[in-house]
């Protein structure tokens, strides 16, 4: 009796022993195996007897979390994404590619995609540091968003011009900034959980380092939803201008990528059995609308000139913007085909003034016995497009452009000055719309290039016997003993000068003084009747 009880007890003993061995080999195998999700790095919860981390324990992370994880590398992928398009828009300014034309300017579409880009950027660095005032300001950001994409796709005319590039730019940017918010959300409570398991209780204090990045994330996060706001603001602008009718009608140029607006008053009148030409203005640094236009009516009503026309250049006043590059050919070609389309075959007498001579003597060339007189006003000549062309200019209008959507000169003018859709379109404001600072970017890019080339090369198809009037700024030939030597040089076009006038006193635009006025309408009236 004494050996079985023995016995048991030998076997207990084995038995407690094997036990114990069991438990080290399973305490030394969780020592040795990496942590990871599963095994929690510590024991569960419930097991009171576990050792609990300090806060500022580099284990205590919510990277720990494998959702964190994946969240930070989508994160990673989606500013990838968003910077490829980014680049994709900045390159379409200078060269547009194909299927990639917006017909507003571009530069909307540009500044929702920095927007996002920027936005990216910032969750990526504040990754880690999750904030309450974040996540309210990623929410204002996006209502503001969806307000924005609503309103462009709302109105037919803002849906047009920004087209598909510009829907998909503000929807991928409202997508975005709900990513945020989801990120910044989810970043919070995998660290509250990972602090709960490992230390015991979710952490309220912040150290210096997390206090400095919530306020430096703060600050840009205000900073953006600034700028959406006053985004929207402008957007909600050109969705009142889109009500505001052009005089004219809109004609689709270049396989119907974009159209042209070309405006006609006046009757067709003959004279000894020919009919008398259509003045055929063009604009100069300013759209026809906003000086010219007033005139050419007094001419009629004057009957000075019984017909005239305008078309204007791609970005100018109601015209959509073309692709880039844009030169002075390109340009008079598409200009062409809207008066083809219009019906206005010509013949034509050709009036511009400043740089809108020179594409007025394209147009001149290209379409030879049609045109029947030449008027220059104040002509800016090819050699002396250095100004215009500048490095600096350039990156003036470009850096100009990419803050035109926040209406930073246009919202002002619309809330405290009374500017109206009117002022917006072609007058006071028209400047600083984000078509015509693209339209004005096309034209500084290539002046030196292929737009002098398309001028000089006019000069030598020319028809010689054209007649020939120019009408220059006194103001600017005292300032300017060059511009005096070209514009001499310019009475040379043809071998049919018929006057050079030089107008004491008045400036650049020389129709702004009444002498610049009655001058310019005798000499067309002269080229009109062909005496």
């Amino acid at each position: 009796m004494p050996l079985f009880s023995k016995k048991k007890d030998d076997d207990d003993q084995d038995g407690q022993d094997g036990h114990e061995r069991g438990n080290r080999a399973s305490v030394d195998g969780a020592e040795h195996a990496p942590p990871d999700e599963h095994t929690r790095l510590l024991p569960n919860r419930v097991d009171s007897n576990r050792v609990l981390l300090t806060p500022d324990d580099p284990a205590v992370s919510p990277y720990n979390l494998w959702s964190i994880r994946i969240l930070r590398y989508l994160t990673v992928l989606f500013t990838i994404i968003t910077f490829a398009w980014w680049v994709l828009l900045l390159v379409s300014t200078f060269a547009t590619p194909p299927g990639f034309h917006t017909r507003g300017s571009g530069f909307l579409a540009f500044s929702f995609a920095s927007l996002s880009l920027a936005n990216m950027g910032f969750v990526l660095i504040f990754f880690g540091v999750p904030a309450k005032a974040v996540r309210i300001l990623s929410f204002v950001m996006s209502f503001l968003l969806l307000l924005d994409m609503i309103i462009l796709l709302a109105v037919q005319q803002t849906r047009y011009e920004e087209d598909w590039v510009g829907i998909a730019t503000v929807i991928w940017a409202l997508l975005m900034s709900l990513w945020t918010l989801l990120t910044d959300r989810m970043v919070k409570w995998g660290k509250e959980e990972e602090e709960e398991r490992l230390t015991g209780r979710a952490e309220t204090r912040r150290t210096l380092t997390e206090w400095t990045a919530v306020m430096v994330s703060t600050i840009a996060y205000v900073v953006m939803v600034v700028a959406v706001a006053l985004i929207t603001l402008t957007v909600i602008l050109r969705a009142l201008d889109a009500g505001f009718a052009a005089p004219g009608k809109m004609y689709a140029v270049d396989g119907d990528k974009y159209r042209i607006h070309v405006y006609c008053q006046g009757n067709r009148t003959n004279t000894l059995g020919k009919e008398l030409p259509t003045v055929l203005f063009e604009g100069g640094e300013q759209p026809v609308e906003q000086g010219l236009w007033s005139f050419a009516d007094n001419a009629i009503k004057n009957g000075s000139i019984s017909r005239y026309c305008f078309a204007d250049r791609p970005g100018m006043a109601w015209s959509d913007t073309a692709p880039s590059p844009l030169s002075a050919g390109f340009a008079v070609d598409v200009l062409s085909e809207a008066l083809v389309k219009a019906g206005e075959n010509g013949p034509w007498v050709v009036a511009s003034a400043g740089i809108g001579s020179l594409y007025s003597r394209v147009f001149s060339s290209r379409h030879g016995s049609d045109v029947k007189g030449i008027l220059l006003i104040d002509p800016l000549h090819e050699d002396l497009l250095g100004p215009w062309a500048s490095a600096g200019r350039g990156f003036f209008l470009w850096l100009r452009g990419v803050i035109s959507p926040l209406g930073l000169e246009r919202l002002p003018g619309a809330i405290f000055r009374g500017r109206n859709s009117k002022d917006r379109v072609y007058g006071r404001s028209a400047s600083q719309s984000s078509k015509s600072i693209f339209a004005k970017l096309q034209e500084s890019l290539v002046l030196e290039s292929f737009t002098k080339r398309d001028v000089q090369a006019s000069r030598q198809i020319q028809e010689k016997d054209t007649p020939l009037v120019i009408v220059s700024s006194g103001t600017e030939i005292k300032r300017n003993t060059e511009w005096e030597k070209k514009q001499r040089d310019l009475t040379k076009l043809t071998d049919n000068l018929k006057q050079w006038d030089i107008v004491n006193g008045a400036p650049h635009h020389v129709w702004e003084t009444l002498e610049g006025r009655n001058q310019i309408e005798r000499r067309l009236k002269t080229l009109v009747r062909g005496k």
